[in-house]
């Protein structure tokens, strides 16, 4: 029963949010071998001036060590 939980910044269509759930889904149960009716995706709106705090700060630095796919990006003020 795999879930997916997407952040993104503000504007993009419901009809785009749809098709990359959709292709997103197909992709998660070919590759896990799961019946595509178990995947779930949540696709979430972030103010871009929210961004880190809200992703960065609470989801990709606390879930470091379960990132298979780490950004390019750093919201680092050191860096």
């Amino acid at each position: 029963m795999p879930h997916v939980e997407i952040k993104c910044f503000t504007g993009r269509t419901n009809e785009q949010k749809k098709n990359c759930a959709e292709k997103i889904a197909e992709v998660i149960s070919e590759t896990l071998g799961c019946k595509i009716s178990s995947v779930s995706v949540v696709i979430k709106d972030v103010d871009e001036e929210n961004w880190k705090t809200e992703v960065w700060n609470k989801s990709i630095i606390t879930d470091k060590e379960f990132l298979f796919k780490e950004p390019g990006y750093s919201c680092d003020e050191n860096e």
